[in-house]
């Protein structure tokens, strides 16, 4: 099998990288006055419509993690890698309901700015260089290694070209502001479904194809769900071999929770799409993501299970083993996209490159708002103009983006990309969402309070993680999802206790206004949940 892209493919993708390119400078010169404004640049404020706020939630969220790396982790987890994403419908609900409502009552627009009106600067400021530091080191770092490894193993292209190539189109679509993005990403989200569900429709009929049943779909699902029967549980059992990346109930009770209200509901790169809208829009924008949300495992795992079927029957030997035998499991979607005929292999490689792009694109300007905002306004120039903050917010993205393109060839080692992010975002994620829980609904939470949560979130992670390593065994070594839970629960606690050694916290004045009239929603969104949790109910009820 040789990699490389035909004639017909480079037309596909040429003709979507005009069409992205076009429509963005239409959206940026279309109210070009505005481009100068911080509001404009970093949220477009009141310009999003709810579907184009749904598409760059999605679009911002999946991205070469979940193509390529939620591939991988079909191929070796199976279907319940996919918990990361139907929780996520679930939690896109919660989120709708009870944050957004706090965010746009208080006109909070960044993470850091809502914990120095809660709390105080010094909270503040260290969670915002926290998330700068897992922002640009992880989570970007991370979207360019899994792109251009993917980009490299589809076109033939050397990988530090691919890398190049990945951050300067990102950097185009970046510097327009969120409005290009958000409007962009409308474009993207369309490209890489279709693209996404043309690889799958490959996946499924080549098992079909091989067992000798032609391009039927429908028996090619049989053929994989019986094949693969260990590959179709969602809850893993204590002793399954991936019980530590997903263990048991902690997926639907523990861990997982954390994980996604703190991803969906604290997270500047994904709440950032909703904070420039009015209420309704920005619920329904929300909801319509979630939906976006229960299709993803359809496009990017199984493909990744169909793979593993594949390969048990001793097909992809040479492409999903390395040198000395180990199998390569983030492999297994580029090894099937150079299996699709011209053109339609042009097409996924425009919805690959699609989720890549808006994704770094979105980070990238996540980025740039904290630090403008947070750091560079609050502590370099207090005076800065808004055109001043624009421009500095437009140089932080291509700094950030040159300082992932530095790191990313060091995670060449890795084995299942996906599980490294969800592991080490982990590390912060219990401490953020205890902050901003008892910030939101417990008045008399302190400052000091929440400093200490800031502060021990990654000591107390790292200590859970390596001190089995460290007593030789004597500690538990517990699943990552677990040591979320456990650390989320300390932290509380040790928040909850400081906070009532403070005799004066009762008079605390730094709170954040929660009008529960917000928290009732319109009978249509009430309606759209009722069936997100129904369908979520059956999948998890067939696929136990």
């Amino acid at each position: 099998m040789l990699a490389g892209l035909s004639k017909l493919d480079y037309l596909v993708f040429f003709i979507y990288f005009i069409i992205v390119c076009a429509y963005g400078i239409f959206i940026y010169y279309r109210k070009k006055a505005a481009s100068t404004s911080t509001k404009d640049f970093f949220l477009a404020e009141g310009s999003l419509t709810w579907w184009a706020i749904g598409a760059s939630l999605i679009a911002s969220n999946i991205s070469a993690e979940h193509f390529i790396g939620m591939s991988g982790s079909g191929f070796a987890l199976g279907l319940a890698i996919s918990t990361y994403e139907w929780m996520s419908a679930a939690t896109l609900i919660i989120v709708a309901v009870f944050f957004i409502p706090v965010y746009l009552k208080n006109r909070i627009y960044t993470m850091p700015q809502f914990l120095q009106q809660r709390y105080n600067t010094t909270v503040s400021t260290i969670m915002a260089v926290f998330w700068l530091l897992v922002y640009v080191f992880v989570n970007l770092t991370s979207i360019i290694y899994l792109g251009a490894l993917a980009i490299s193993v589809i076109s033939g292209i050397d990988f530090g070209w691919c890398v190049t190539g990945l951050a300067i189109f990102a950097i185009i679509v970046t510097l327009g502001g969120m409005k290009v993005i958000g409007y962009t990403d409308v474009i993207q989200v369309l490209v890489l479904i279709i693209g996404g569900l043309v690889t799958a429709y490959l996946a499924i009929t080549m098992v079909s194809e091989h067992f000798g049943y032609g391009k039927d779909i429908l028996k090619g699902l049989t053929l994989i769900r019986s094949k693969a029967d260990t590959h179709f549980h969602m809850i893993f059992p204590e002793g399954h071999p991936y019980y530590k990346d997903l263990p048991g109930l902690s997926v639907l009770i523990g861990g997982m929770w954390i994980n996604n209200l703190n991803y969906w509901g604290c997270n500047q790169y994904i709440i950032q799409r909703a904070l420039g809208a009015d209420l309704p829009t920005a619920r329904n924008g929300i909801l319509f993501a979630a939906f976006l949300k229960l299709l993803i495992p359809v496009i990017a795992v199984l493909p990744g299970i169909a793979v593993y079927v594949l390969y048990r029957e001793g097909v992809f030997h040479s492409e999903l083993l390395d040198a000395i035998g180990r199998e390569r499991p983030d492999q297994a979607y580029p090894t099937l996209l150079n299996l699709l005929p011209p053109g339609l292999k042009g097409l996924s490689f425009a919805a690959l490159t699609a989720a890549i792009v808006a994704s770094l694109a979105g980070k990238a300007n996540s980025i740039s708002t904290i630090f403008s905002l947070d750091i560079y306004h609050r502590y370099f120039n207090k005076n800065a103009s808004e055109k001043k903050l624009v421009i500095v917010g437009r140089i932080t993205v291509i700094v950030a983006m040159v300082i992932a393109c530095l790191v990313a060839p060091a995670l060449k080692t890795l084995d299942q990309a996906y599980q490294f992010i969800q592991e080490y975002v982990g590390f912060i994620a219990p401490g953020v969402l205890a902050i901003f829980l008892l910030g939101f609904f417990w008045k008399r939470t302190t400052s000091k309070a929440a400093l200490l949560g800031a502060l021990i979130t990654i000591p107390l992670s790292t200590l859970l993680k390596f001190l089995p390593v460290w007593s030789n065994g004597l500690f538990p070594d517990y699943a990552f999802l677990d040591r979320m839970s456990i650390v989320f629960v300390v932290i509380i606690a040790l928040m909850v206790l400081v906070t009532l050694a403070d005799l004066r916290s009762k008079y605390h004045e730094r709170v954040i206004i929660v009008d529960t009239a917000l928290f009732r929603t319109s009978p249509a969104f009430i309606a759209g949940s009722v069936i997100i949790v129904g369908i979520l109910s059956a999948l998890y009820t067939v696929f136990w």
